[in-house]
């Protein structure tokens, strides 16, 4: 496998699943970032258990096929790289080895089949929101999501779609805040779903203050909890 790709292309989309990483971990794997090649399509995947972010970009060049590769570390070499940088990623036996310029960078790789993914059915509703929209709800009310409750679904931040309204509520125990944004179409039938802490925590980062889309789409899996998944364009 063979990825060639320029740092500005690759540092945001890297940040950006590398940011669901925690530091600390209860199973290695978890420390790594799943990277995949597919024409020119390159994508990259995090998670924590509870939350998965993948970001991607079409800019990079190389032969198809997927590599796991300790998160942070990726991304302090390439925040070290001058701006403009060409970075190749080369897999040989166990090993990543990055190069970019004069430096040289190994890595050591763990086996992509144990990299845990976060399954979901068909999804049953999917809409559209503008992403500005969407930021101002969250930051309208992540402020009051409990932090380390033991009641585990107050440290999140609960979602109600009803209708043409999408609702955001959270609640710490000792205050509450509410959002709501008007959707431009009918969403169907009311669901409710909370999302973690630490996802509400990306979406506030990964979105823009603009009107372009944001895609939430919603689902049950196998134990029929609720799964969602938000796709900004």
């Amino acid at each position: 496998m063979e990825i060639s790709i320029s740092r500005d292309d690759l540092i945001k989309p890297l940040g950006q699943a590398a940011g669901v990483v925690e530091r600390r971990q209860t199973l290695p794997i978890l420390a790594y970032i799943l990277i995949r090649q597919q024409g020119s399509q390159l994508t990259l995947t995090g998670t924590d258990l509870e939350v998965e972010v993948a970001a991607g970009s079409k800019s990079s060049a190389g032969t198809d096929g997927e590599i796991t590769v300790p998160a942070r570390k990726l991304l302090d070499i390439c925040r070290g790289l001058p701006d403009g940088a060409a970075i190749k990623i080369n897999l040989k036996g166990e090993k990543a080895v990055v190069r970019s310029g004069k430096s040289r960078f190994t890595l050591v790789t763990m086996p992509t089949g144990d990299f845990p993914a976060i399954e979901a059915t068909e999804w049953a509703e999917t809409f559209s929101v503008p992403q500005k929209a969407l930021k101002t709800l969250l930051e309208n009310t992540q402020f009051c999501m409990a932090h380390q409750d033991v009641r585990y679904y107050l440290n999140g931040l609960l979602f109600e779609l009803d209708g043409k309204t999408l609702r955001a509520i959270a609640t710490d125990g000792h205050r509450m805040a509410l959002s709501e944004v008007e959707l431009k179409q009918n969403s169907g039938d009311n669901r409710q779903i909370i999302v973690p802490r630490k996802g509400v925590l990306e979406l506030t980062r990964f979105l823009e203050d603009s009107d372009k889309p944001a895609k939430i789409s919603l689902g049950t899996n196998r134990s029929e909890e609720h799964t969602s998944e938000l796709q900004s364009h």
